[in-house]
């Protein structure tokens, strides 16, 4: 690739440049370069009419990272480099059509399971070149979008992500026995708060309330460009307090003064507010993945039903609605912006009430 000097755009005063990518070797792109500076010197040169996917992708991308969070930015584009530009970043945008775009689509499909997300993405490019003018409307708007048949799976257990109450008590007994306050007191404040992961390992000492017995949930650690962790809002934007059960707080009091004394050890003072109440052993965020393994170890060496680390989550809400608590009440201490949300896992809940509506029913009948 190359960029050449076009010139100064006589309304902004700003030197204009031309970019132009694709060449298999670099004399190629030398004499493509010599053949444009002659164009521009002897006056017969005439901007490119129409660029290209990749061209108008580059324009859209320094806006998109803008306007989001930057993990999120990140994610997507990881979409772009490995699914969308191979393979739509060398065609003209003026000459992508329906069929074009249905192709990729189909493909997309075929391998991704996220396909629609992908195509979405795809067309925000050509929404931004309508926007600029390259091009009048958008393709993939007219694009069927295909429908992936459901197989049939028998002989299958169902793998269904949250814990039944003893199961969660064995689990948290099972990490109790292995002498790691840190580690137990996270897997219990998962348990009993319903926390996503990355807000629980972005906790701060000033986020607890001891004399209330309350948390206050305003942040999450994500994953920011070059990999490098990050604190941002929380998945929703939405902050909460919740009030915790005396045994999550007197774990939490241990906990602060056993990290006050391993810390001091080393000569890191954690006296600051802003000290983070889960660290790793150089005080800084615990890669979110750690959980996992953690939990993975337990669940092996107990021989535990499988369970992730936001299966604990799932778990917190299934066990207060069979405690009693509302929708409402569970909908606002985890955070759901979306009451839908609440009632996909308050379903797991009915799926008890069910399995004896055939028993009431036949007791009833048989009744005398």
């Amino acid at each position: 690739m190359f960029k050449f000097y076009l010139g100064t755009d006589s309304l902004t005063g700003k030197p204009i440049t031309t970019t132009r990518r694709g060449f298999k070797s670099r004399k190629e792109a030398q004499d493509a370069m010599n053949q444009l500076q002659l164009e521009v010197y002897s006056g017969t040169y005439k901007k490119q009419q129409y660029e290209t996917y990749q061209d108008i992708y580059n324009m859209w991308v320094e806006q998109y990272e803008n306007s989001v969070e930057e993990s999120t930015f990140v994610k997507t584009i990881g979409i772009f480099k490995n699914h969308i530009l191979p393979a739509m970043g060398s065609y003209k945008v003026d000459k992508i059509d329906i069929a074009t775009c249905q192709k990729h689509v189909n493909q997309w499909a075929k391998k991704l399971k996220r396909f629609r997300m992908v195509k979405s993405y795809a067309a925000k490019v050509l929404d931004y070149a309508i926007k600029h003018g390259y091009i009048d409307k958008n393709p993939f708007t007219l694009v069927e979008m295909p429908k992936k048949r459901k197989q049939i799976v028998l002989d299958e257990a169902e793998f269904e992500n949250f814990y039944e109450r003893e199961q969660l008590i064995k689990l948290l007994q099972s990490f109790e026995q292995q002498d790691n306050l840190m580690v137990f007191t996270i897997f219990h404040v998962l348990s009993y708060s319903g926390m996503r992961k990355g807000e629980v390992l972005a906790l701060m000492w000033n986020d607890i309330n001891f004399e209330r017995s309350e948390i206050r949930i305003n942040k999450a650690i994500s994953r920011g460009k070059d990999c490098q962790l990050y604190l941002k809002t929380t998945k929703n934007g939405v902050v909460r307090t919740i009030k915790m059960d005396q045994t999550s707080m007197s774990l939490l009091s241990k906990w602060k003064l056993q990290q006050s004394k391993n810390y001091l050890a080393k000569g890191i003072n954690t006296s600051n507010k802003k000290q983070l109440v889960f660290s790793n052993k150089y005080n800084r965020f615990i890669q979110p993945v750690q959980t996992q393994k953690w939990l993975q170890k337990v669940i092996d060496k107990y021989k535990l039903q499988p369970i992730t680390t936001h299966g604990l989550r799932h778990t917190h809400c299934s066990l207060l609605f069979e405690a009693g608590a509302s929708i409402k009440e569970v909908q606002e201490r985890l955070g759901h912006t979306d009451v839908k949300t609440t009632m996909d896992i308050y379903t797991h809940v009915t799926k008890k009430t069910k399995a004896s509506t055939i028993e009431k029913f036949d007791a009833y009948i048989n009744s005398r």
